[in-house]
């Protein structure tokens, strides 16, 4: 009886922590403890995201005694957001819902491969 409940205090307790993200891609690793390989990534349904490498990672340490690791999140950088309203960006292009309806897209839009707006400028080749 003692051994068992020596054991169960032996466990360590599962909680959350963030470290660099060391290898992007399908085999997540990031420095947690030591480095951590194979870490799942969660996000809100329907959307999909990879973090980048040495970007900080919020990681919960899930299972009995934080043997599962889950990659959760990276911080939120201060975009000036008003209550409600969401931002999708992915270095210099941007998409922002406003719960009022309003969709602002910053960068190249494109429908079905078709550019929408105005085209970019293209720049001078020099000769």
């Amino acid at each position: 009886m003692f051994l068992s409940r020596r054991e169960r205090a032996a466990k360590a307790p599962a909680g959350a922590v963030t470290g660099p993200v060391t290898v992007a891609g399908g085999k997540l690793g990031a420095w947690l403890e030591g480095e951590r390989r194979g870490i799942a990534l969660y996000g809100p349904g329907g959307y999909c995201w990879a973090p980048r490498t040495g970007e900080e990672l919020l990681v919960l340490k899930a299972g009995e005694s934080g043997e599962k690791p889950c990659a959760l999140g990276v911080p939120t950088p201060d975009l000036d957001l008003r209550p409600g309203e969401v931002v999708i960006s992915a270095g210099e292009a941007a998409i922002r819902i406003s719960p009022k309806g309003d969709v602002a897209v910053t960068g190249i839009f494109t429908v079905n491969g078709t550019v929408v707006g105005p085209l970019p400028e293209k720049e001078e080749e020099e000769s």
